[in-house]
């Protein structure tokens, strides 16, 4: 297969683990509770040799763990790891931004309770040193000790967009974000848009992608309602591409993913390739995903959820 090689990110790595569409949906499955073969067949709408082919990826990158079922049965079930389980946060942001941006039917509605404090719960991302909500524009990077070149596979799947009729299932609570990021490109080119790049050449120099696809991802992205186009030069006339609101509020989602990539996903044990500074405290930057009424840090275990007009017991 052949190789790429481009700067080390955390979220590349990650996304390189898990970012296939199908492998996102699966683990937004397990998450729900369904983790039998058949019931993610049901849900998600994939086929069955894709699907066979993802749950074996995410068993070799230990985000899945197959047992046999008790009482016998002949179909073994699927068990997140304590590598999935800490994408939890992450699926957290995904469904506020999905609530905010595209509010499902009542049927698709997540409802999450905090046992804690026993309110239903909207999920923020805050700094863990000024506990102030984060925000994108708020965020300073620079290169940290794992600083280097990461050696990639080349994949050659193409961009396709997750319609209603692709993931039928009422669990598929952020489809529309899995649209955005299950794709390697596109993700890529909004994690850079954080960083303040707005022009094509200056995307194009930190991808290593054919003219013509990054042109695709870029239509789609201000299709989406992802990027808006302003003209920065007359003659020829050229457009830049700036983050719309709805852009901007991926951040929470692209940094939990950050934060996993750099736990889990350091090959070497070089580091962090990029570190982050909040502006408004000068700090370091960690975000911690935490309930909007007491304040606690939110983890899998301490929280019920119902997906439904109901709300969880």
């Amino acid at each position: 297969m052949d190789k790429l090689r481009t700067r080390a990110s955390s979220i590349n790595r990650a996304l390189d683990q898990i970012g296939d569409k199908w492998c996102l949906l699966i683990i937004q499955e397990v998450f729900w509770g369904i983790n039998t073969f058949s019931g993610m067949l049901e849900a998600t709408g994939v086929s069955r040799g894709v699907l066979s082919n993802r749950l074996k990826w995410l068993q070799a990158q230990d985000c899945l763990r197959k047992r046999v079922a008790p009482g016998g049965s002949r179909h073994p079930v699927y068990h997140l790891t304590r590598k999935s389980v800490d994408m939890y946060q992450m699926s957290l942001m995904a469904v506020a931004w999905e609530e905010r941006y595209f509010p499902p039917p009542t049927a698709g509605r997540v409802h999450l309770r905090h046992r804690t404090c026993g309110n239903v719960l909207q999920p923020r991302l805050r700094c863990s040193t000024c506990r102030k909500d984060v925000h994108g524009r708020d965020v300073t990077y620079h290169p940290g000790p794992g600083a280097t070149r990461d050696v990639r596979d080349k994949k050659v799947r193409r961009r396709s967009s997750l319609s209603a009729s692709d993931v039928p299932g009422e669990h598929s609570v952020y489809r529309n974000l899995i649209d955005l990021v299950g794709d390697r490109w596109t993700a890529n080119v909004i994690a850079l848009a954080f960083h303040g790049l707005q022009r094509f050449d200056e995307f194009h120099q930190e991808l290593p992608v054919a003219t013509n696809i990054l042109s695709d991802r870029m239509r789609f992205l201000v299709q989406r309602g992802v990027f808006v186009t302003r003209p920065y030069q007359q003659r020829p006339l050229r457009h830049g591409y700036e983050l719309t609101a709805m852009g901007w509020d991926l951040f929470p989602y692209f940094l939990t993913l950050l934060q996993w990539g750099d736990r889990w996903c350091d090959p070497n044990g070089a580091g962090r390739p990029m570190c982050l500074t909040h502006t408004l405290c000068g700090e370091s930057l960690h975000g911690e995903v935490v309930c909007n009424h007491c304040g606690e840090e939110l983890s899998a275990h301490h929280v019920d959820f119902t997906i439904g007009p109901g709300e969880p017991a």
